[in-house]
């Protein structure tokens, strides 16, 4: 556990460039918020920036071969590949919420300065667009990561987008399935049932995706030559 602690506090030292970009970044999305009143993009805009920094670390030991030097070290391939999945899901967890209270602060203080211009903040709309953001970064985090194991940070990348592409193409092209067989499809009853069940859903669905995203990346990572 200590050697995974290291591995993840190296990380975060090289992605400490970013700090000013973040902060840039979060000066920017309370600019967005205060100009067009909508606050549900704050969440997914911030969960978003983290998540995708958070896989940065990849490029860095890429170009610095530092892995050739970690292996070298009292530690496991296994224990490397979880230091980078905590460091992503960490970044997203901590992006999400984040965004969230940034976000609501933000909202707030313009409603007080501006009560005549007051944002509408919706907190149930907002916690469910928040996890809706998660969910989304968690899926390109899960693609991404085995990608990279297998090409590279650079090709892993375009791989990446080449399936998340194809993914897309893939749930238009059962929509369109469904419109053309004509299936009467009871949408209140799947509101209904999104509304009740649909943050446990979103929250078991990022759960499987990195289970199965870390296994695979283990298994390609475990025969991988440095």
């Amino acid at each position: 556990m200590n050697m995974i602690k290291g591995l993840i506090k190296k990380d975060l030292l090289n992605l400490s460039s970013y700090k000013a970009s973040l902060i840039i970044v979060i000066f920017c999305c309370g600019i967005a918020i205060i100009s067009t009143g909508s606050i549900n993009y704050g969440p997914i805009i911030i969960c978003t920036i983290l998540g995708m920094i958070s896989l940065s670390t990849f490029s860095y030991d890429e170009i610095s071969k530092s892995n050739k030097y970690i292996l070298g070290l009292p530690t496991s391939k296994k224990e490397i590949i979880k230091a980078k999945y905590i460091l992503a899901i960490g970044a997203t967890i901590i992006g999400g919420i984040l965004g969230l209270l940034l976000t609501i602060l933000v909202a707030n203080m313009m409603n007080y300065l501006r009560p005549e211009e007051l944002i509408n903040i919706n907190y149930e709309s907002l916690i469910i667009t928040t996890i809706g953001g998660m969910w989304g970064i968690s899926l390109i985090q899960a693609i991404q990561i085995p990608s990279i194991y297998k090409w590279g940070a650079e090709k892993g990348r375009i791989q990446m987008f080449i399936l998340l592409f194809l993914l897309i193409l893939a749930i238009l092209g059962i929509g369109f399935l469904i419109m053309k067989a004509n299936l009467n499809i009871n949408l209140e009853m799947i509101e209904s049932f999104m509304n009740k069940f649909g943050i446990v859903l979103l929250i078991l669905a990022m759960v499987v995706m990195f289970f199965i995203s870390y296994k695979i990346s283990y298994k390609i990572y475990k025969n991988k030559e440095e």
